[in-house]
């Protein structure tokens, strides 16, 4: 069996928090600097991070709609994996 350099789980949904944003989405490719994400939506405010995890309940969002997005690995802080349905609505 060969080994993954990343602990990611491609096609599996996160809350993806970087130095200077959030964004939730599901990977689509992990490449060595980067991952590809779709279904995205830039977080700008979680709320009460515990309770967001918990609920799925986020307090501003930006979905990012029909596209896919490059996020740089080096700028990630931690990733957790995303177990509500992923936010598409404005808010």
């Amino acid at each position: 069996m060969a080994s993954k350099s990343h602990p990611y789980e491609v096609g599996k949904a996160y809350l993806i928090r970087t130095v200077t944003h959030y964004y939730t989405c599901k990977i689509v490719k992990v490449f060595p600097q980067e991952l590809l994400v779709s279904d995205a939506a830039w977080i700008a405010d979680t709320g009460r991070f515990s309770t967001a995890l918990e609920t799925g309940v986020l307090s501003e969002i930006e979905p990012i709609k029909g596209r896919k997005i490059v996020i740089g690995r080096s700028a990630i802080v931690d990733a957790i994996p995303w177990s509500k349905a992923l936010p598409k609505e404005q808010k």
